[in-house]
């Protein structure tokens, strides 16, 4: 079986790009021959599959983003129509592949979400703007295109979304959760680095830990987190926030004119986490939206209660008071009364166990095992070398 996944480029801290590692280590694997078409996948894991590089020309000037995106489109399409594969499988909005993974969710969804923190000269700027227009005929054009014969979902949440926006059939629709390491990221963690993580920050040993982890602070919820981080009632609670962001400076000012400068730590992006979810108590994602943060499913697999949004994909693996709570990420009251829960929660092995229990089953293998039998059934029912 030939197939074909396409990703403009890497991220290290990506969550899509470490999907898109595992599935084509699986794939591999598995005996596909597999390419990879990118514009930049350089720092990637290699072994076991090709590259073809598209990397065409475009104007930052004239065209920015939006012209970025195009052109790689196009290249792409070009390298599926004439690769001769069984399956396509989009990472982008590119109309014309059998499979289009929303690891991203839907931009449709994100700017309806955004509306919400946006004054009304914002709102006219996103409406008038080339890159989301663009980004918003891409997605329609590549959901009703007759190529398409189905749709990875990394959440329900998502899998909704797509059916109640763009009308695709439930029947296209396919639920395959982002897969963890369930040995890497263990509560065992905490054995290993909760002191010397905790002393190295200047983190008391029994204050709260809460953790954030993501990038994007403005659609992640940090202002908002911040916020109700000054409203608790315990004031012993520090929270620490891994993740690259250009507004990290400031989201650093806006902790210091709350007066919480003390008790907020950023460390920006970090490779490796597993430090911190071993020093955590809890883990915090208010997100105005986010289709199915990774960070939240080790969070769990360490055994880390879980605080996210009603517009996050995890809110699937809660259940409030159990392993952690659901809010509306713009609800400061509900934020500030579910941060004082998690702290107090701290220690709370009833809690702990329970995440870990919700994690246990989205294993690497089992995302895997999904997505090959969805290859095998698409692969089975239309002729081979579809391509476009």
């Amino acid at each position: 079986m030939k197939i074909a996944l396409i990703r403009q480029r890497y991220n290290p801290f990506g969550g899509a790009e470490r999907f898109v590692e595992r599935a084509l280590g699986a794939l591999a694997g598995d005996g596909a021959e597999v390419t990879l078409i990118t514009r930049n996948w350089s720092g990637a894991t290699a072994g076991g599959f090709r590259q073809i590089r598209c990397d065409p020309p475009y104007s930052r000037l004239f065209g920015g983003r939006a012209a970025r995106d195009r052109s790689f489109a196009i290249a792409a399409q070009l390298e599926m129509t004439k690769g001769g594969f069984d399956i396509t499988q989009s990472h982008e909005r590119i109309p014309g592949a059998m499979i289009f993974r929303a690891g991203d969710g839907l931009h449709a969804a994100w700017l309806k979400h955004r509306q919400r923190v946006l004054n009304w000269p914002q709102r006219l700027a996103q409406a008038c703007s080339p890159y989301h227009r663009y980004v918003l005929a891409a997605e329609a054009e590549m959901l009703r295109h007759p190529s398409l014969r189905a749709v990875i979902c990394n959440s329900q949440m998502v899998a909704e979304e797509i059916h109640a926006i763009y009308g695709v059939e439930r029947s296209q629709l396919v639920v395959i959760y982002n897969g963890v390491d369930t040995e890497l990221f263990s509560p065992t963690l905490a054995d290993t680095f909760r002191a010397a993580t905790r002393e190295a920050a200047g983190i008391p040993p029994a204050a709260p830990l809460l953790l954030f982890v993501g990038s994007g602070f403005e659609r992640k919820g940090v202002p908002q987190l911040l916020r109700a981080l000054a409203g608790m009632a315990d004031e012993r609670a520090h929270l620490v926030i891994v993740g690259a962001d250009r507004r990290r400076a400031a989201m650093a000012a806006l902790a210091t004119r709350l007066g919480i400068a003390g008790r907020t730590h950023f460390t920006g992006p970090l490779q490796d986490v597993r430090p911190w979810y071993g020093a955590a108590d809890g883990f915090v994602l208010p997100t105005l939206y986010d289709p199915c943060p990774n960070a939240a499913l080790e969070a769990l697999a360490c055994g880390l209660p879980v605080l996210t949004s009603t517009t996050c994909g995890a809110r699937e693996w809660i259940r409030d008071g159990e392993n952690g709570w659901v809010v509306d990420a713009l609800d400061h009251q509900a934020l500030t009364c579910r941060l004082d829960a998690l702290a107090a929660g701290a220690g709370n092995l009833q809690m702990r166990s329970a995440a870990r229990t919700a994690a246990v089953p989205l294993t690497l293998e089992a995302m895997a095992e999904r997505l090959l039998a969805l290859y095998r059934r698409l692969a089975s029912e239309a002729p081979l070398g579809r391509g476009l």
